[in-house]
């Protein structure tokens, strides 16, 4: 087997790149490191990256409020609460609500889309300890 050493970053399809920058600098409050005609570099505050990629093909991780295909950042519990309100007043629905007490990942946790019909999840880990108890 390899022996990795990190995850670099991950990349999520979109298929406007001013729309999409927008919502996840604007919204999320992710910051921006750079961008060309194909991809915008982006930055977690945790240090982790992704890149906002423009797809020629249709973006569709998830029929309906599926939400299996997703990406998930953690918030604390403070921010997880006011997260939601803030949403709303942007009119970013959240679609689905959890309380996981079993599991790898324990919390609370609010899906959402992004502008391409993306999942995203933001979940308080502050409960967790990191390791699977099923």
């Amino acid at each position: 087997m390899l022996k990795l050493d990190s995850l670099v970053h991950f990349t999520i399809p979109v298929k406007d790149l001013d729309r999409s920058e927008a919502f996840y600098t604007g919204i999320l409050g992710l910051e921006r490191l750079r961008r060309n005609s194909q991809m915008v570099f982006m930055r977690a505050p945790d240090g982790n990256h992704f890149v906002l990629t423009f797809s020629e093909t249709p973006v569709e991780p998830n029929v309906g409020d599926k939400h299996e295909i997703h990406t998930a950042f953690g918030v604390s519990a403070d921010e997880y609460d006011r997260a939601k309100g803030y949403l709303a007043g942007k009119r970013v629905r959240i679609f689905k609500e959890e309380d996981r007490r079993t599991g790898t990942f324990r919390g609370r946790s609010a899906y959402f889309h992004d502008p391409d019909r993306n999942v995203i999840e933001i979940i308080d880990l502050e409960q967790s300890d990191g390791k699977d108890h099923d």
